[in-house]
């Protein structure tokens, strides 16, 4: 299995690219700099050379605030950029994995969204997500979408890590307590992502169309924040941190956040066998991911 792989620098490329291996995948994750999906004509010569079996489409423009006002920019990677790889998927016959995200819901239904609910987007990042979705639908029957929500690792920039990060520069913290959502490991979806890509080399059916992935579990960003300053507590990294609980409209942003944006991942574990480790647990060993890597550079 040969896959070619989009935003092999973002938090999730970097998880598919160190756990390919040990899946028994060959791949090929070039940099931003070989791999804009704004210049698709960059990637023809990668692509020929490697000639892929199966895409995963990882790249994405995920500045949800700055995308409000570049939302030219936003629409040419995540809605024409996803459309050029579903066609050049369809050209040459293979398979296409494209991460979506949970902000192509508005967050009002209260209740988990299922993969058939209508989306809502509330802002340019979730429409030209949206709408990337609708391309590769239309442009190529080969497909899972994945959606996923609230992704955190040991790369890139995240939640997870910019919560370690305060700890050592302020005395308080301030989060919101009044979105609710599902932590999602970037380590987690990688695996569960090979997994499918292992699926697509064994000949059988794959029922295509799209899928829910997160972490299991509903919490704010608040209990995400607790859990990882309590997870340093256990570790005795810190002894004492004020956190307080804030409303959305105390710390207001550019863009609107679907208050509510709880995926139900019932589909893809009932038809692909795919389990999703507890939220909390993966956090933990994110955490510690992170500590053991500060401590070998000290």
């Amino acid at each position: 299995m040969k896959i070619f792989i989009t935003g092999g620098e973002g938090q999730l490329g970097s998880e598919l690219i160190s756990q390919a291996a040990s899946h028994g995948i060959d791949i090929l994750a070039p940099p931003l700099a070989q791999m804009d999906l704004t210049q698709p004509e960059q990637i023809d010569r990668l692509w020929n050379e490697f000639r892929p079996t199966a895409v995963i489409n990882a790249a994405a423009y995920t500045a949800v605030d700055r995308a409000e006002s570049e939302p030219e920019l936003a629409f040419a990677v995540n809605a024409e950029g996803a459309e050029w790889i579903a066609r050049r998927c369809a050209r040459e016959n293979i398979p296409l994995m494209h991460i979506s995200t949970d902000y192509v819901f508005d967050g009002l239904k209260r209740a988990p969204y299922l993969e058939d609910d209508p989306v809502e987007p509330l802002g340019v990042y979730g429409r030209t997500k949206a709408e990337g979705e609708t391309r590769i639908r239309r442009a190529l029957k080969q497909h899972l979408i994945v959606r996923t929500a609230w992704l955190y690792s040991a790369h890139g920039v995240n939640f997870v890590k910019t919560v370690m990060r305060l700890v050592g520069e302020r005395d308080e913290l301030r989060v919101v307590d009044d979105q609710l959502g599902c932590p999602t490991c970037a380590a987690d979806l990688a695996d569960a992502l090979l997994q499918l890509t292992q699926r697509l080399d064994t000949g059988r059916a794959i029922p295509w169309g799209t899928y829910h992935y997160c972490g299991n579990g509903v919490t704010s960003w608040y209990g995400l924040a607790r859990h990882v300053l309590q997870t340093l507590a256990t570790r005795g990294r810190i002894s004492s941190f004020r956190l307080l609980p804030i409303t959305t409209a105390e710390y207001p942003t550019p863009a609107r956040r679907p208050p509510y944006s709880v995926l139900d991942c019932r589909r893809i574990e009932s038809t692909f066998d795919i389990r999703r480790p507890p939220w909390p647990q993966s956090v933990e060993k994110t955490v510690d991911r992170l500590l053991s890597t500060a401590d070998r550079l000290h």
